[in-house]
Formats: structure tokens, sequence, C-alpha cells
């Protein structure tokens, strides 16, 4: 069991706390079939392969756990020593079969691979979101549940945010989840893949990356603030009266035919004040 992780699967499941006194049973590999709410979506063929080859050896010194389904069997936990067996072409395999429930199942999944930090931060990311929609928690309940950090679940579950094509890389081992988590702070999201790219060809630490952001996010502000336009004095008092009116940021944009009026507002309450302030100035008008 990975540290840090409170009471483990006990504290959500303490009716099944103790295997030991299970019952095994050896089952036809042919007759179990993997559990649909498995996290870990990448299994190594190295690292198949070297428990295969430690299975041919020694044998299969943990069973693993499964649940009778209406065809044969599903695996509930060990599906890494499953596809280990099946690649040591072994027939059966020693399991504990146990009545799980389809809730019990996804959470078991979720949990075990968490403890055996089984996942890259991709996939630990998907297994905290998934949890806090199943359990209905907060990621600080969540947190305290698992024995770890807010911080830590809300960092890995931030990282989902990021394009797929960045996800893949990490789950990939190509970038670290640090890389992500700098990936995060750039302003312009258009330019990730150039920097992406950067990162692969120049071999950048992730400190490198967290300067090379800062330093994109300052140009591209410079950049901005050249395009502002200028407004001529007309436009620039009807400006400035907007925004006194109504209480808020308003930028008048003109253009050769047609311009527009953008106005900033915070929230549902906020957009109904200023509708009310507009409705009162054309009432009076």
């Amino acid at each position: 069991m990975a540290k840090g992780l409170g009471k483990g699967l006990q504290a959500f499941f303490p009716e099944h706390s103790d295997e030991k006194q299970e019952q095994i049973e050896q089952i036809a590999l042919k007759q179990i079939r993997p559990n649909p709410y498995q996290p870990r979506k990448t299994f190594t063929e190295e690292a198949i392969s070297e428990l295969a080859h430690s299975i041919q050896t020694h044998g299969l010194l943990q069973p693993i756990t499964v649940r009778k389904s209406i065809k044969g069997f599903e695996i509930v936990v060990g599906e890494r020593r499953f596809r280990a067996a099946q690649h040591a072409k072994l027939e059966t395999i020693p399991a504990i079969v146990k009545e799980y429930t389809e809730d019990e199942m996804m959470e078991l999944a979720l949990i075990e691979n968490l403890q055996r930090e089984d996942l890259n931060p991709i996939e630990e990311g998907f297994a905290y979101q998934k949890l806090m929609s199943h359990l209905n928690v907060t990621q600080e309940q969540l947190a305290k549940r698992l024995g770890k950090s807010r911080p830590h679940i809300a960092n890995h579950i931030r990282l989902l945010q990021l394009p797929t094509v960045v996800q893949e890389f990490i789950q990939d081992g190509k970038i670290s989840m640090g890389h992500g988590r700098a990936l995060l702070g750039l302003n312009d999201k258009n330019k990730i893949s150039s920097l992406l790219e950067k990162v692969l060809h120049d071999k950048l630490s992730v400190r490198e990356l967290e300067l090379l952001i800062q330093q994109v996010n300052e140009r591209v502000s410079r950049e901005t603030k050249k395009r502002k336009i200028n407004l001529s004095p007309f436009l620039k008092e009807r400006q400035d009266l907007l925004r006194s009116t109504l209480g808020t940021s308003v930028a008048i944009k003109p253009g050769k035919k047609k311009g527009k009026i953008e106005i900033d507002y915070f929230s549902e309450d906020d957009l109904e004040r200023i509708l009310q302030i507009l409705s009162i100035e054309e009432t009076q008008k």
C-alpha cells in the first residue's frame, strides 16, 4: 500500500478488509474480463513482461479479486497480474471471488490503484475527479478520506484542463507533471504547441519552461497594449460617461463601417443591475 493514504480501502469498505480469510479459487483466464471501471489506461509491455517472467519462475504470489458476472467473472483488483498471467501463457489464475455492486467495483478500482501509485498524473487526476463525482464530496473531503493534501488533489485535477496532446505527453512520460502545471499558466493557449515542441527539442527543465512562459506572457501583454485603440475625444468622453453611469468597465471599439460597445459584468446580479440602469436611462430619454 502506498504511504499516506489514511486507512486505505478499509476506510471505504470495512466489511471487505480481511481478504486473507477468503477462499482462493483457480479460475480459467478465458472466463475473466477486465474491470470496466479500471482507471489505468496504459500498461507498459516491459513491466507486464517482467511480471510474467516472475510468475513463470515463482508463481503468482498474490491472487486477484473478481466478482461473478453474467458471463464469467470481472476483475475487481489485479488487472496487471491478469495481463501478466496471459503473457505467461497460464490457463488458470488464483482468485478471490467476492460480491460487489457496480458502485463498489468503481470505487475499489480507483482507490486500489491510487494506493499502489500505479497511475500516471493524468489517470490520477481522472480518478480523483470520478471519486468526487461518485461520492459527491469536495476536494477537501476527498483529501481527508484518502489521507492526501487538498493541493495534491487539486493540482492533479487541474491537469485535466490541458489540451489532449499535452495530457498524452504526460501519460507517456515525455514531459513531467511539473511541465504540465507550468503550461497551465500560459495566457495564450494557442502557443502551447510551439512551447511543447521547444520543451522536447531543447529538453527544458520545469524551471526553464516557467521562465519562458513568463517571458511569453509579458510579451503578449505588451503587444496587446500596443494594439490599444486611440479613441477620438468625443468617443473617449462617451466611454467615460458610460463607465461612470454603469459602474463597470466599458470599452467603445470603433470600426470602418460599424463599432461595438463591450460592457463587463461580474455576476448575474451585476448584469441585472446594469440592465435596470439601461432601462431607466432609456425611459428618461
